[in-house]
């Protein structure tokens, strides 16, 4: 008995001295033990309570001991004195993949590169999870689990959050990198965090920026994304570091004990929106399988039980839609087993709508089947409720992109999800923004009839104002009243294209042919670099530097002026936006930075000029060059220590141009002519 006492003294005071433990679990990702570390309160063997959970994600070649940057003098410790002082538990993920790590500065974590794909690391989060809570005694459910991470890790923070938002109840990332690929091997996409704000609807968000950061401008603009989401809880702190670092941890940790405190986490949304990069996935009761083979997103939005819209982009933000004959949607469990159900399905791609009827199976689902196009749907029958008005997408992309100084019309049309005629609709224009005129704000319809959609384009118009830098974000809010008092509205978000944009210096088509640009590139972290020589072949046509009926390409753009010093008189491909159906982007080509070390990418476009374009058509277009460059301040200090700070930052270049299609004499077929 004595020596039993003995070995419990000794045991209390190892942990005392030892308060985190590194050990592993098994992982059929991975087909292996995989490892974590485990920070656990100093009560924790004797206090029988249960504890909340935070995930720690690591950032570019660490582990879960977090010591790898500063030998474990910094974060393991604020971790530690934390979780002494708080009912919490915090665990320390791997990111490891051997194949990937090559040393310090070159080991890449968690599997999100373009060629990757072959372990999944959300899968392998929900086996650590499991593990977690079946040898521990944590509170399971959502509002008691959280995410956080530094640099990739708060990528991964982030990501995984919204990819199970279902698991995790609060997400914070310490300058998080900006994106990174996501989906089945073979068919990855871009993942940016400010393109799927909407999958944290229910979710509170904390970014937090190092001032000193050398990635504060990416930084800042995932914090733009979520700052004008009123649905979403985010918060965001700026600390006052001269480097690239998880600075205020036991702030930010204070945040998530916050969550855990809120209750409000572990209902039920009404309402929700939903993003996935994989064709195959399951959410709050819903299964979705799609016979995609290109990447693509596949996105729910406005789920309710009366309806939702589903659809899929080949990219984010502003793909068209994938190529598919079906994906299969099965219903959450919330409808009358075995009653009658009428389906009203909107194609938004055509403009058509159908009808037809499913049976709710033994287990309360509905199960479905549409193809990619995008599609309005709606449930009549035995607990549905009434649906209100619909506003249909305004544009084929994610967003409208405006032009200032114009009398516009708004592409406005409301649909009748409901199995009757909806009545005396009234539809109201707002905007709180100074740069928007509302110029005719008002609509009363007298009846929609079910499954049709009314066409307001002629009673909503606005003049937008812009300054000369990039494109400026405003927001209009749109208000219907029906059923004679109740009340339904939508943010509608516009980009107001920047004013007096100059045309290009000059512009070269690639259709198919091939041609030498001089392109800058960057010497590096210490600022300054040179242009070299790039030759491309790129597009499909007849090679001739003209765009035309049927023919794809990219265009070129030069600049007299770069955002880096040294970068004179290069060439760039440019992002091409239009809102014309005469001219689409059929591919989003991402290429990495030069020397940027953040995944971020140099999106530009493959464009198609369709057939049939009517002769002398003007397809006012707006060319997008993307140029970079490292603000290195080599005599900053920081007290004594010199920071050598090289900040990246990156600036959009826009110029309009127009394309006009038009008939030779010779063949009498049109082509573009620029």
């Amino acid at each position: 008995m004595k020596c039993l006492l003995l070995l419990i003294v000794f045991a209390g005071a190892a942990f005392t001295q030892r308060p985190f433990y590194d050990r592993t679990y098994p992982s059929k990702v991975f087909g292996q033990e995989r490892h974590y570390r485990i920070f656990l309160p100093p009560d924790y063997e004797g206090s029988g309570k249960r504890y909340p959970v935070i995930y720690y994600f690591h950032g570019h070649s660490d582990r879960y001991t977090l010591e790898d940057y500063d030998n474990g003098l910094d974060t393991v410790p604020k971790i530690e004195a934390f979780v002494a002082g708080h009912d919490v538990i915090v665990v320390a993920v791997d990111g490891y993949v051997a194949r990937d790590y090559t040393g310090f500065y070159g080991g890449s974590p968690y599997d999100v590169r373009r060629e990757g794909g072959d372990y999944d690391f959300g899968e392998n989060l929900k086996e650590l999870i499991g593990h977690i809570d079946s040898n521990y005694r944590t509170l399971t459910s959502r509002r008691f689990r959280a995410t956080s991470g530094l640099s990739m890790g708060g990528f991964m923070s982030l990501y995984l959050s919204a990819r199970y938002p279902e698991l995790i109840g609060s997400a914070s990332a310490f300058n998080p990198g900006p994106e990174f690929f996501a989906g089945e091997k073979g068919r990855r996409s871009l993942w940016r965090p400010k393109d799927h704000v909407l999958n944290h609807e229910h979710t509170m968000v904390r970014l937090v920026r190092a001032s000193g950061d050398f990635i504060s401008q990416y930084t800042e603009e995932t914090r733009d994304a979520y700052a004008i989401v009123p649905t979403v809880d985010f918060e965001y702190r700026q600390d006052e570091y001269h480097r690239h670092w998880a600075t205020s941890i036991a702030e930010t940790f204070e945040f998530h004990m916050r969550a855990f405190a809120n209750p409000a986490l572990d209902t039920v949304p009404a309402e929700w929106n939903y993003d996935s990069a994989y064709r195959a996935f399951n959410i709050r009761g819903y299964r979705v399988q799609a016979d995609i083979a290109e990447r693509a997103f596949i996105s729910m939005e406005h789920v309710t039980q009366g309806g939702l819209r589903i659809g899929t982009r080949r990219w984010a933000p502003d793909g068209p839609p994938a190529t598919c004959s079906a994906i299969t949607l099965t219903t959450a469990a919330l409808y009358r087993a075995g009653a009658e159900y009428q389906i009203l399905d909107y194609d938004i791609s055509s403009g058509s709508s159908k009808r037809s009827t499913a049976q709710a199976g033994h287990d309360g689902r509905l199960r479905l089947q549409v193809d990619c196009s995008g599609h309005e749907l709606s449930f009549v029958g035995p607990g549905a409720g009434a649906q209100p008005p619909v506003i249909l997408p305004l544009t084929s992309k994610d967003t409208l992109r405006l032009m200032p100084g114009k009398l516009l019309p708004l592409p406005i049309r409301i649909y009748n999800p409901r199995g009757t005629p909806l009545d005396n609709v009234r539809v109201s224009l707002t905007s709180e923004y100074p740069t928007v005129a509302i110029i005719h704000g008002d609509a009363e319809l007298k009846s929609i009839a079910s499954g049709s959609v009314a066409d307001l384009n002629s009673n909503f118009q606005i003049r937008l104002t812009a300054g000369n830098q990039d494109f400026a974000h405003a927001r209009l809010k749109l208000k219907m009243i029906y059923d004679g008092y109740s009340e339904a509205g939508k943010n509608i978000d516009i980009l107001i294209a920047p004013d007096a944009m100059p045309p290009p210096l000059e512009v070269a088509v690639l259709d198919g042919r091939t041609k030498a640009f001089p392109v800058f590139r960057q010497k590096g972290n210490q600022g300054g670099g040179s242009s070299i020589q790039r030759t491309v072949t790129e597009g499909r046509g007849n090679g001739n530097g003209v765009l035309e009926p049927g023919e794809q390409g990219t265009i070129w753009v030069k600049l007299a002026q770069g955002l880096d010093p040294f970068d004179k008189n290069n060439w760039c491909r440019a992002k091409v936006y239009t809102e014309s159906p005469w001219l689409i982007e059929i591919g989003d080509i991402e290429e990495e930075k030069q020397r940027e070390w953040t995944g971020a990418q140099s999106r530009t476009s493959l464009v198609e000029l369709k057939a049939g374009v009517p002769a002398g058509t003007e397809i006012p277009v707006i060319l997008d060059c993307e140029s970079w460059s490292f603000s290195f301040t080599p005599d900053v200090r920081y007290g004594k220590e010199p920071l050598y700070q090289a900040i990246q930052l990156h600036k959009h270049n826009q110029f309009l141009w127009k394309l006009k299609a038009s008939v030779t004499t010779s063949d009498r077929t049109s082509k573009a002519v620029q």
